[in-house]
């Protein structure tokens, strides 16, 4: 098995449940923050929907920088609007997965804003700490947010209590 597809199951597990999640994000609260310093509801959804595409921006190309791009999140409005996003996201990081080879996988890749490098890793080291550890940390973090909104939570490694609760 190569290196892409084993980071191919592992994001579309993670995928799955991350999906989850994202369809019960209620957007009649999408500028509640627990917190002045916390992104809103809405941002984060957004966020945790996109960050399949740094897989394929990883996989495609062998740097970014921050200097030279003029990326900007912009917020969902709606459930179907984010499942959208994060549908078309999974698919291109799938997409980029299939084509590669592990030669590809070992090739450097670099974050930087103009003159200043944050790292040069592999891109297989990108991709497991940039994107999926990234993700599944951002998702957590959403569900917390539902959780204080009194969101019932679906299960990610196993049941939640509200899963539990109906048991």
């Amino acid at each position: 098995m190569t290196i892409a597809e084993k980071l191919a199951a592992e994001l579309k597990h993670e995928s799955a449940t991350t999906r989850k999640i994202l369809e019960r994000v209620p957007f009649e609260k999408a500028g509640w923050r627990p917190h002045e310093k916390s992104m809103t509801l809405a941002h984060l959804a957004t966020h945790v929907a996109e960050i399949p595409f740094w897989l394929e921006t990883t996989v495609k190309t062998d740097s970014l920088d921050f200097a030279n791009t003029d990326y900007k999140i912009e917020d969902a409005v709606s459930t179907e609007v984010l499942i959208s996003k994060f549908e078309k996201s999974v698919r291109g990081a799938e997409e980029a997965l299939a084509g590669c080879g592990d030669e590809e996988m070992k090739k450097g890749w670099t974050l930087k804003n103009g003159d200043t490098v944050y790292f040069t890793r592999c891109k297989e080291e990108v991709i497991r700490d940039m994107c999926m550890n990234h993700l599944v940390h951002h998702r957590a973090q959403l569900g917390v947010y539902l959780r204080l909104l009194g969101i019932p939570l679906p299960g990610s490694y196993g049941p939640t209590a509200d899963e539990k609760a109906g048991m």
